[in-house]
Formats: C-alpha cells, sequence, structure tokens
C-alpha cells in the first residue's frame, strides 16, 4: 500500500503542503494543554524583528502556526488584512522583479513558497519537541 505522500511527485507543491499540515496535525495531537506554552519564550527568533515587536511566546507560535494550516486548506487568502506599511516595502523590494516576465515572477513566488512552507513545517516540529521537552517525555 502506497503512503498519501507518495502520489505526490517529489518536490511537488501538494506534497509540500501534505507535509505541513501533517506536521501541524501531529502537533495538535501531541499538544494536549497548549495553555503550558503560554509566556514561554520562542528560543528561535522566527521573523528577526517582527518577533521582538510582537512579543510571541510558544503558544502565540502555536496559534500562528494553526491558523496557517487553516489558510492553506482552505486555500482562502484574506488580501484586505495586508499592513499597508508592509505592502509599500515590499513592493519598493520587489519592483525590479514586477517588470519582469510573468513565467520569472511566478517561479520567484512558487521557490519562496517551497521555502516559507518547508520552514514553517520545521518549526511546527520544533515546536512539538519543545512542547514534548516541557512536559518531560523524551523521544
Amino acid at each position: 500500500m502506497q503512503s498519501g505522500d507518495t502520489k505526490f511527485k517529489k518536490g511537488s507543491l501538494p506534497l509540500v503542503l501534505r507535509r505541513y499540515s501533517s506536521a501541524v496535525s501531529k502537533m495538535e495531537q501531541t499538544i494536549l494543554l497548549p495553555s503550558l506554552l503560554r509566556d514561554m519564550p520562542s528560543a528561535e527568533a522566527w521573523d528577526g524583528e517582527a518577533a521582538e515587536e510582537t512579543g510571541r511566546d510558544l503558544y502565540g507560535n502555536y496559534l500562528m502556526l494553526k491558523a496557517i494550516r487553516s489558510t492553506v486548506e482552505s486555500g482562502l487568502v484574506h488580501l484586505d488584512d495586508q499592513n499597508p506599511k508592509n505592502k509599500t516595502a515590499l513592493n519598493k523590494t520587489l519592483e525590479p522583479l514586477l517588470d519582469s516576465e510573468p513565467e520569472v515572477l511566478f517561479h520567484f513566488h512558487l521557490r519562496g513558497l517551497f521555502s516559507v512552507m518547508t520552514d514553517l513545517t520545521e518549526k511546527t516540529q520544533s515546536l512539538t519537541e519543545k512542547y514534548m521537552e516541557i512536559i518531560g517525555v523524551t523521544n
């Protein structure tokens, strides 16, 4: 019998998205008391300066990872939720790219999506491992 991942080609977008969703599902099944994550500082600098500004703890990271999975699975993107300050700064750094061919732009964003989803999967697994350490369970 084939596993769910074998029906997708290695390195395919559906496979990367499925791995993230699976990591979040495992995180939810493992973390039975998410409140234990409250006020626990994140050992990793997830967003650099953004992490310092939000003061997000492990519980905030847990909620964020679940929310991202909901967005990935539903496919719904709230375009009006973008922060105008971040959008302006992002557009200035991407201006040269915006003038390029549509195929180049597509591949740029696809590589970015792969990178972000892989990073989020690793962070989800790391948070799950951190919770296991907090409750005193070793793998």
